[in-house]
């Protein structure tokens, strides 16, 4: 563990999926998905406003508030206020989730924002705290979020109200500046240090390394691709470019020839880097969450890794994960 001393599980539970991402999951299912991850050992969950309209939110805190409070950790994000839209029709698919479009979403990172996020992101939660708070894609509004947002935070912590606090974005550049100006405890990186994109090497995860601050790793299969690499197969939540495709085919072959499923070596991928904690992925079902953990649980052998160094796949400074399972399968 770093010294941020948060508690999180090697994997945690992404729950934008229980925000009805894309397509409907019924309440049942939901409520399904955080049990099997439970069962699994599973005891870090991350979900945001952002996230159905709340809908995530409240499924997730309606399937953890009968668990131990002090046996799991909970984040969610602050950024996006949701307000009542009296005039909206139709649903959110525009952003990606399956809901009726009742709110809008307004970026909001002053100081009185994080504190209506995370009053109204408890009330839809239905629990009495949340244990890390992060500043929720502020690519655009960096000054704000670093001269007001992160602030607010900070106050928060002292006063107990939440745990830690950070960053969660997919980018990797405006986070390792939070790293180096602020007292963030942890970063929250998605897409960007996987199989297919390292760019969170050349300044984030070092930068987290020398500060001794946690780093967890989401979007590890880089939108789905590396689950089934195909034509018309999504990369950052649109269509994959065409180089992008070819990498993640070669990428597949290679771990097939190794009798890996490419997924497989995806999710073991980040836990070579000191800094990493955590690898947060999503699952709208629970045989997802099982096969997430079947697969995290596969042996990879080290002849992968070399191969994908000989080919060029990963440059040769790039750790890789020593052979057999990681420490912790949860």
């Amino acid at each position: 563990m770093s010294t941020t001393t948060l508690q999180v599980s090697r994997l945690a539970l992404g729950c934008a999926a229980l925000g009805n991402l894309y397509e409907p999951v019924s309440d049942e299912t939901a409520r399904a998905t955080v049990d099997a991850a439970w069962d699994a050992g599973v005891r870090t969950f991350d979900t945001a406003p952002h996230y159905g309209l709340g809908l995530s939110e409240r499924r997730l805190g309606a399937a953890l508030r009968d668990r131990p409070r002090d046996e799991y950790t909970l984040s969610t994000k602050v950024g996006r206020l949701l307000v009542p839209d009296a005039g909206g029709h139709g649903d959110d698919l525009a952003h990606g989730f399956a809901v009726p479009a009742t709110h809008r979403r307004v970026w909001d990172f002053s100081a009185d924002g994080v504190l209506r996020s995370l009053e109204a992101s408890l009330d839809r939660l239905g629990l009495d705290r949340v244990d890390l708070a992060l500043l929720h894609d502020p690519d655009d509004h960096a000054e704000q979020a670093l001269r007001e947002a992160y602030p607010a935070l900070e106050r928060l912590r002292a006063e107990g109200v939440v745990r830690r606090v950070g960053v969660g974005m997919n980018r990797s550049a405006l986070p390792a500046r939070f790293l180096r100006e602020t007292d963030i405890d942890v970063v929250l990186l998605a897409g960007r240090y996987t199989l297919l994109d390292q760019g969170g090497l050349d300044e984030l995860l070092p930068e987290a390394t020398a500060r001794g601050r946690g780093v967890i790793i989401g979007g590890v299969l880089n939108s789905g691709l590396l689950t089934a690499p195909r034509p018309g197969a999504t990369y950052d939540y649109a269509p994959a470019p065409q180089p992008v495709l070819d990498r993640a085919l070669r990428l597949q072959e290679i771990s097939e020839r190794h009798g890996v499923p490419l997924r497989a070596a995806a999710l073991r991928f980040p836990f070579a880097h000191p800094a990493v904690e955590s690898v947060l992925t999503g699952a709208r079902s629970p045989e997802e969450v099982r096969d997430t953990v079947e697969q995290l649980r596969r042996p990879v052998p080290d002849a992968l890794w070399d191969e994908l160094r000989a080919e060029g796949l990963l440059a040769p400074d790039v750790p890789v994960p020593q052979a057999g399972p990681p420490k912790e399968e949860a």
